[in-house]
């Protein structure tokens, strides 16, 4: 099926969904309010997070809800119970810019498992794969928030996406917006065809990832339809799996700022210097132990192997002190045991000697 033969159906069906297209997605200052919000630190660089060898690491994203688990497959993004909706925010954000996300969707009607680019104006760049859905997943967009309409959908067909992994990539620049899956293009914005511009997405994003229950019956019958049905749990758990994400920031600085309350892209500054989480990703691994001792001088070996030798040393010396006393408090102990066992012998060979004498006779009077 053509994404164009399924425009009719989407167009009507996302008109209905307001509380859907926000439903993960928030800003705790946004932009176009207030001129106190704090920027927003840049990546300035580019990165390959390989999750089947590492996690994503505490320095750079935020878990926003519930956890995840590494496994030599990847990271899992799992719903086992009502409630469940893990998630993972990138601390950074890029400016223009590329991400690739090696996925396998979760299963699981009523389940949705996402990637998102979010800005803290609302500018926002979407995939979103159905659990009930197995042939088919959606690209959407959103510029500042505009809920206005609900007919930026379009549905590109996936083979098998719960049963393999798949390349989702994203490539944004100030003239277009381009989807790609498995290194296919599917979809291109131009800016001028996103209502002018107005609703093209041109502030600085961070990335989020995460899968949640859109068909749990406490949401509305409108987003339960949309998801394809009521979310059954126990049926799960439904697993989202990431292989690995490489993100690419095309512009460079410490970080980005709104120069004024239009989130437009001229509007956004770039302070230069160097960027936090490049740093952070930049940063040598922790040295073994091995590696340790080759960086010490040949004087500051000596110094530790004296050091381990009389702690040795001084060890052996107590244990043999502890044992010594130990052997001293049994000597006496034992002599004391004797004593009272040579006592309790010759009571009773006196007792039985009067035994035998009939000392202990009973006399006929008593009796």
């Amino acid at each position: 099926m053509s994404p164009t033969s399924l425009l009719p159906t989407l167009s009507l069906l996302t008109t209905l969904l307001a509380p859907v297209a926000l439903s993960q997605n928030f800003t705790s200052c946004n932009p176009l309010n207030t001129t106190t919000c704090p920027p927003n630190p840049a990546l300035s660089t580019n990165h390959t997070y390989d999750l089947t060898a590492s996690s994503f690491g505490s320095s750079t994203w935020n878990n926003t809800a519930g956890f995840l688990t590494y496994t030599p497959s990847g990271a899992e993004f799992t719903v086992a119970a009502r409630g469940d909706a893990p998630t993972i925010q990138s601390q950074f954000y890029i400016f223009g810019g590329e991400v690739e996300v090696w996925m396998r969707a979760a299963e699981g009607q009523g389940v949705v498992s996402s990637i998102v680019l979010e800005s803290d104006d609302l500018d926002e760049v979407d995939w979103e794969l159905l659990g009930g859905n197995n042939t088919h997943a959606q690209t959407n967009y959103f510029g500042k928030g505009n809920t206005t309409s609900y007919d930026r959908a379009i549905w590109y067909p996936v083979k098998d996406p719960q049963g393999g992994f798949h390349n989702y990539t994203t490539r944004w620049t100030k003239e277009k917006l381009e989807w790609f899956i498995d290194g296919a293009t599917v979809r291109t914005l131009k800016y001028e065809d996103a209502n002018g511009g107005k609703n093209f997405p041109q502030s600085p994003m961070n990335v989020r990832l995460g899968v949640w229950a859109a068909g749990d019956k406490e949401n509305n019958n409108y987003t339960v339809e949309w998801a394809g049905g009521e979310t059954d749990y126990d049926k799960g758990p439904y697993t989202m799996v990431v292989q690995s994400v490489r993100v690419t920031d095309f512009s460079e600085g410490k970080e980005y700022s709104y120069g004024d309350m239009t989130g437009s892209w001229d509007s956004i500054e770039i302070k230069p210097g160097n960027s936090t989480a490049e740093e952070e990703l930049n940063k040598p691994p922790p040295m073994t132990a091995s590696q340790r001792w080759n960086t010490l001088s040949p004087g500051a070996k000596v110094g530790v192997a004296s050091a381990v030798g009389a702690s040795c040393l001084a060890l052996i010396f107590l244990g043999a002190v502890y044992c010594a006393r130990q052997r001293k408090m049994g000597r006496k102990e034992r002599a004391v045991a004797d004593a009272e066992f040579e006592k309790e012998t010759r009571e009773l060979m006196a007792y039985r000697a009067t035994m035998a004498k009939g000392g202990f006779a009973v006399s006929s009077r008593e009796v």
